[in-house]
């Protein structure tokens, strides 16, 4: 494994106990410049993942608690009338930092819930037909509760189209909760900054450099066109996704210490790229596309 990436999931593994994969899949959506949805139960250690990872990199960090009264200008910010020069100032809202956790994200009104999504696509926010630009890195980290719970609304497809992957931590092994029970203070352990903001923007310009072969390219199209023409699905995987799969796979390669991807980096890393966008569970999207498409190469 590269070292650095090692070093870096060493240190969040000191954190978040017993989630090695887990760490990775989180780390790999991060250096491909796309936005997480964690989906898990209450005290899972979704906003215990999301400032351990601000924190390795050195990231500024806010944190938004949705709530169904919550507006967009709570998100975005908005324009406060200056008595002084009677003019209109944009005040900037905490979506302005570099690391967001949207935290119970689909306990919002979808009103709400859209005021993300100029930002996550554009990495810009429109106030009062004036556009700001974003901090880059700009990485979103939305948690979300499981919909059959009280007072949530479901995320549209739009929306989950714009988050890159969708993960769940899942219960801990009961090794590593008994030492969260014996040690209260692991949860709130901050890691240190073993690396920067430009450092990171640093390695995703390498990550853009990974090859892909115009073969790997083909599997990635079979198994997209697989969700087109799916007799139990509604509507296919959007070029947006694949796009989406080749970029996770080369910087699962760039993890792994290779300038290459290969179809196993692509089968790997689809269920958590492909199945929010489709409606489905990891197994069920593995049963329906994965097992149903042979590599062939």
């Amino acid at each position: 494994m590269n070292h650095k990436i090692e070093s870096i999931l060493n240190v969040l593994s000191d954190v978040i106990l017993d989630k090695p994969f887990e760490l990775k899949i989180a780390l790999c959506c991060l250096l491909s410049k796309g936005h997480l949805l964690i989906e898990d139960l209450p005290g899972m250690g979704k906003t215990t993942l999301a400032h351990a990872l601000a924190k390795t990199f050195n990231l500024q960090y806010q944190r938004i608690q949705f709530t169904n009264d919550l507006l967009p200008m709570d998100i975005t910010g908005g324009s406060v009338f200056n008595s002084t020069n009677h003019t209109f100032d944009f005040h900037p809202g905490p979506i302005f930092t570099q690391l967001l956790l949207a935290d119970e994200l689909n306990r919002a009104s979808p009103k709400t819930q859209s005021a993300l999504l100029e930002a996550m696509e554009e990495n810009q926010v429109t106030v009062d037909k004036k556009s700001y630009p974003l901090d880059t890195p700009f990485f979103v980290i939305a948690t979300q509760n499981p919909r059959e719970q009280f007072g949530t609304h479901d995320l549209p497809e739009s929306q989950l189209d714009r988050f890159f992957m969708r993960l769940s931590l899942g219960f801990p092994s009961l090794d590593a909760e008994k030492q969260l029970i014996l040690n209260p203070s692991q949860r709130r352990q901050v890691p240190e900054a073993i690396s920067s903001a430009d450092e990171l923007v640093e390695i995703q310009k390498v990550i853009e450099k990974v090859k892909i072969s115009p073969v790997v390219v083909d599997y990635i199209l079979k198994l997209v066109s697989k969700t087109r023409n799916h007799p139990t699905l509604r509507s296919g995987l959007s070029p947006r996704a694949s796009i989406s799969l080749a970029n996770a796979a080369k910087s699962w390669a760039f993890m792994d210490s290779r300038d290459f991807v290969t179809p196993d980096d692509v089968r790997l890393i689809a269920p958590f790229v492909c199945a929010h966008r489709l409606g489905m569970s990891k197994s069920e999207f593995s049963t329906a596309v994965l097992e149903q498409v042979a590599i062939g190469v």
